[in-house]
Parts: structure tokens; C-alpha cells; sequence
């Protein structure tokens, strides 16, 4: 049993145990799998990402399905099949990168599975990270993986947290959640876990200086963390996570003052 009240931390994948990604590198890859296909980059990169609702909870099916369909919105109806298939390997060779951990991530899931307390990652993604999962470096320490695309619902759907905790054998009350913020936290605290958001430096678009990611949940006064490190730490200590307005007050001794014989 872990010394920490925390029995579980549930982690977010793309942008928290996963560096985010500046607009630049997305069109870089977009011009990668367009160009088998002959389809403009900038048209490329557009029908992606409207089309990340569907990606996101399997609508599309598998990627060489997904390329297929992406390529009839751009008036491909029928591409030749040796253009597909060099589609399908440069848009999986171009996710493989973003599966690169931060270079702290080995580390901190290392100590915290060696501290005795289970790791999940529940992630809005696409069929590419759920069918190469156990080829992604940090999966060796996860006990439990949960992924949007293969349980048909994205976040904050409480359903996903509830799976999640399920999988990991603990409840939500024991269950630490951590993500780089959107409907995310918010739909953890929801579904009773204890949500902690990672503002790590690279959360800011590159490109536009000070100008916040969307949908990042800017306004959360939740926990919060500025790199992975602060919560293998915080598991025992809390207090490095909580926001000023719930830490004790200055000079409190953080235990009880030893009573006298």
C-alpha cells in the first residue's frame, strides 16, 4: 500500500507526458502524408483537423480508412493504392515522433510506480497512438490505458474516468488526475478525482508569444504543476500542487507538535 493517501494517477498523453506540439510541426507533417496524394498541404492539414471530433471516437475507423475518407473530402475519391499506402506510412511515421516522451516522463513514471502507486493514461486520440501503444516508450510503466477512439467517447465524458479508475482498482476519491487543461479537468473533478493541471513552459502556442493554446482552461484554480517532477512529489506532499488560496497558512508546522510525556 502507498505511503501517499493518492492510490493511482491517471495522466493525459498528448501535450502533458508528451512536449505540445507548435502549429509549424503539424504543417510540416500534413505536407508529408498530402504529398503521395497529391493534395494541397494547407487543405490537407484543414480536413484533419476538422475532422478530429470523428478521429477522436473511432467514427473514421483505421488509419489507411481515415486516409482514404480524408482524401474524398478533398476530392481524392479513389486514390491509387500505392499512394494511400505511402499516405498512411507518413502520417503514422509523423505520429511516431509525437509519441516521444517529455525527457523527464520515464523518470517521474519510474518513481511513481516504484512508490507502489498504479499509473493510467486516458487519451482523446486517434487510432494511431491506441494501435502502436505498446510501442510508445512510456508504456512500459502504465498499468492501465485508456483511449478515446477505442471506447467510442471523448473527454470530459464521465463514462472514460469511470473506466479508467475501474481498470487501475481504486476509486476516484484515491485517483490523482493530470493534464496540460480543457474540459479535461474539469470533467475529472466532476467524476471525483483530484485534477491537476500541467502548465508546463512549452503550453504557449508557438509563434504567438502570451497568446494561450485553445481550449487550454486558462481560468482553472484547481492544483496545479509546472513540471512532471512536482507530481511524484506531490503525492506525498500535496501542498507543492494546491493553489495559494488552499495552502496552510506560512509557519504551520506540517505535523503536529510532538505531545509531552
Amino acid at each position: 500500500m502507498p505511503f501517499s493517501r493518492f492510490h493511482a494517477v491517471v495522466f493525459d498523453f498528448f501535450g502533458t507526458l508528451t512536449p505540445a506540439v507548435p502549429s509549424r510541426v503539424r504543417d510540416e507533417h500534413a505536407a508529408r502524408s498530402a504529398a503521395p496524394l497529391g493534395i494541397d498541404p494547407r487543405r490537407w492539414r484543414q480536413v484533419w483537423d476538422e475532422s478530429w471530433p470523428q478521429r477522436a471516437v473511432g467514427a473514421l475507423g483505421g488509419l489507411r480508412e481515415t486516409v482514404a475518407e480524408l482524401a474524398a473530402r478533398c476530392g481524392v475519391e479513389a486514390p491509387d493504392q500505392v499512394a494511400l499506402l505511402l499516405a498512411c506510412e507518413a502520417r503514422l511515421a509523423a505520429q511516431r515522433e509525437l509519441f516521444a516522451p517529455r525527457p523527464d516522463a520515464l523518470r517521474v513514471l519510474e518513481s511513481i510506480r516504484r512508490s507502489g502507486v498504479r499509473i493510467g493514461v486516458l487519451g482523446d486520440c486517434s487510432s494511431e497512438l491506441a494501435d502502436d501503444w505498446a510501442l510508445v516508450p512510456v508504456a512500459r510503466w502504465v498499468d492501465a490505458a485508456v483511449f478515446s477512439c477505442r471506447e467510442g467517447r471523448r473527454t470530459p465524458d464521465p463514462a472514460l474516468y469511470a473506466e479508467a479508475v475501474r481498470r487501475l482498482g481504486t476509486t476516484p476519491e484515491r485517483c490523482l488526475y493530470v493534464g496540460d487543461g480543457g474540459r479535461e479537468l474539469s470533467g475529472a473533478a466532476a467524476a471525483g478525482l483530484t485534477a491537476v493541471r500541467l502548465r508546463a513552459e512549452d503550453r504557449v502556442e508557438h509563434g504567438a508569444p502570451g497568446r494561450e493554446a485553445p481550449d487550454r482552461e486558462a481560468d482553472w484554480t484547481g492544483w496545479r504543476a509546472t513540471a512532471l517532477a512536482q507530481i511524484a512529489t506531490g503525492l506525498d506532499y500535496p501542498e507543492v500542487l494546491r493553489p495559494e488560496h488552499e495552502r496552510p497558512p506560512a509557519g504551520r508546522a506540517p505535523f503536529p507538535p510532538h505531545s509531552q510525556p
